[in-house]
């Protein structure tokens, strides 16, 4: 049978098909997501589940004229088919290949780069807003999903558009199937009714003559009041329509012509509108739909099996901190677990399921379960925050303000900390260490192993104030032992040497230790230190260094401007100790998706790298 998605090579082709050709299309389409996804890795069941949603969209708008938001931006894998990158698609999450998130470098026909969730209303309002004041014509469509309106900065958004009375398409993305299950048949109906021109003439012609006159205005306020009754009863868009937007929907998010209909009626309409499009997470692969949750992100897999390609067998950070929490809640009855939509992401399925009363998935909303965090450590309780380091960053003033400010015991679990492979900039957790350590009373670790991260967080539960414990995805060096009791603001020496030490900051023992080996083939011997504590670090073994050291090194798997061995380096000038600090860290720079090692490699964060650094210094 014919691929017509070969037919696809540019922009805006995909208007050329016939209508009875689109589902040949959509199936082309899933192919081609599985066959790259199931090799590279990526996010499936979103993508899955959006096909036939993105193939009405550009059916509807001109690229790169008119301008698609996708928020969070995971699910446009079909989005880069059809705007002339299937060629490339194989390169899909690869080092110098495609994103797997919108790129404005990518295509012009990607309108803005996302990656964090709650966003896209907010840039489409702007954009909107913008093409206004210039006098154009184009249209702007956002993309939402039913789990980023738990974000705040959406409502916010919604809010003034609804306001502005701009034109916006706001297309919601309901996947969980929620609200359809409780309207049923009816509402589709009455969506459908409302949708249809005729229905939209009828309405504004009868409620503009009706207003021409005192009589008629009272009529029409009782019609309207009437109408707003049965709505309120039969169609769940009221809140919507309350903020000043049109809702039309539910729709059915894989019947290309419905949503076409939906798009079609919403241009006509002044003012934002929100269409409620109902999808399935996964379709059209078995495996992804049955569990949504396990192909949302996930690594190279078997398509036959479902299987990962490269099933490690390693205990993550991720399983450590998983199993540490649960155990640390069994014995400490204060101690609750708050996440932002990501229990399985950050290890506490168990925790969730032994401890459902002290368990709490607020949703995407890292901001409020910083401050919930706050209001129940102000009552007495252990609040432990598991984040992932690149959505922490979106609750700074929250962390800074209700946290530290109020001298909270709070303990942040940032996961994710370092390089994040595949994901690209928009993932990268390499700002913690920089923001965190400067905020007062914040204390800062990094576990050099999956043992000290269980030490870590037995000392962070039983600290006083903020504290908060990063590690990394990677599971090299999960499984060493941890050599001694974690002290605050103390490190680990693991070896005494002259001239020159290293300090190191997380999981580097190994490539440290092997940078040792290479110095002494040179006939020096460092001193080696597992750092332990960004904030407050050991100042005292830092002086103690100056009688027979001229060089300290310091490495860690962040940004070096604001990190530990800059805050190290201005510490040593400030206070007037006579040594070198050489920061090895990550250039303040956004990376590009490529592997963990790639990553390191290009910041100068492997042992062939340091010992040739610390050659040089020599």
């Amino acid at each position: 049978m014919t691929d017509v998605l070969s037919t696809i090579k540019a922009p805006n082709d995909v208007q050329k098909i016939p209508e009875d050709r689109l589902p040949r299309l959509a199936a082309d389409i899933r192919r081609e997501i599985l066959r790259t996804v199931s090799k590279n890795g990526g996010h499936l069941a979103s993508n899955l589940g959006a096909v036939e949603l993105t193939i009405a969209l550009h059916r509807f708008l001109t690229f790169p004229e008119d301008k698609l938001i996708w928020d969070v931006g995971h699910q446009c894998y079909a989005h880069k088919l059809l705007t002339g990158r299937r060629e490339d698609f194989p390169t899909l999450r690869k080092m110098g290949g495609l994103s797997g998130f919108p790129k404005t470098e990518e295509s012009d026909c990607d309108a803005f780069d996302t990656g964090h969730s709650s966003t896209s209303l907010s840039v489409a309002a702007g954009m909107a807003k913008a093409r206004d004041l210039r006098g154009g014509s184009n249209r702007i469509v956002a993309v939402i999903g039913d789990g980023s309106l738990s974000g705040g900065m959406a409502y916010e958004a919604l809010n003034n558009i609804g306001r502005f009375r701009t034109n916006v398409i706001v297309v919601l993305n309901d996947n969980e199937m929620s609200i359809s299950k409780n309207v049923g048949g009816v509402a589709n109906y009455l969506g459908h009714l409302r949708m249809s021109q005729g229905y939209l003439s009828l309405k504004d012609n009868v409620e503009r003559k009706l207003s021409k006159n005192h009589i008629g205005e009272v009529l029409a306020k009782g019609i309207r009041k009437t109408k707003d009754s049965i709505r309120q009863i039969m169609i769940p868009g009221d809140f919507f329509e309350e903020l000043g937007l049109t809702y039309f929907g539910p729709v059915d998010g894989h019947s290309v012509s419905d949503i076409n209909m939906a798009l079609q009626a919403a241009a006509k309409i002044r003012g934002g509108v929100l269409i409620h499009v109902i999808t399935k997470k996964g379709k059209g692969y078995s495996r992804a739909e049955e569990s949504p949750s396990r192909f949302h992100g996930i690594g190279p897999f078997r398509l036959t099996t479902g299987q990962l390609r490269y099933p490690s067998s390693e205990r993550s950070y991720t399983e450590v901190f998983g199993e540490t929490c649960t155990d640390i809640a069994a014995e400490y009855p204060d101690v609750v677990c708050v996440t932002a939509a990501m229990t399985g992401g950050t290890g506490l399925t168990e925790m969730a399921r032994r401890f459902p009363r002290r368990f709490f998935d607020v949703g995407i909303a890292e901001e409020h379960a910083v401050t919930f965090s706050a209001g129940m450590a102000a009552s007495g309780l252990i609040p432990i925050v598991c984040v992932y380091s690149t959505f922490l960053q979106r609750a700074y003033d929250q962390i800074l303000h209700d946290v530290c400010l109020n001298r909270k015991h709070v303990v942040f679990a940032v996961d994710r900390a370092g390089f994040v492979a595949d994901d690209g900039e928009t993932h990268q957790g390499l700002f913690d260490i920089a923001f965190l350590s400067q905020m007062p009373g914040m204390t800062v670790m990094a576990p050099a192993n999956g043992a000290e991260l269980r030490q870590m967080l037995s000392f962070a539960v039983a600290a006083d104030g903020p504290v908060a414990v990063r590690y990394p995805k990677s599971t090299k060096d999960s499984d060493l032992p941890c050599r001694a009791d974690v002290k605050l603001g103390r490190c680990l020496e693991l070896q005494r040497g002259e001239r020159v030490a290293i300090s190191f900051l997380g999981p580097f023992e190994s490539m440290v230790r092997e940078v040792a080996d290479n110095l002494a083939a040179d006939g020096v011997t460092p001193t080696v230190a597992n750092a332990r504590f960004a904030a407050p670090f050991d100042e005292a073994w830092i002086r103690g260094l100056v009688y027979s050291h001229e060089t300290l090194v310091t490495v860690e798997e962040g940004v070096s401007a604001g990190g530990y061995g800059e805050t190290i380096a201005a510490w040593c000038n400030e206070q007037g100790v006579n040594l070198r600090v050489v920061v090895i860290a990550a250039p303040k720079a956004f990376f590009a998706q490529a592997s963990r090692e790639e990553l390191l490699a290009g910041s100068g964060l492997t042992a062939d790298a340091v010992t040739a650094k610390i050659r040089g210094l020599l």
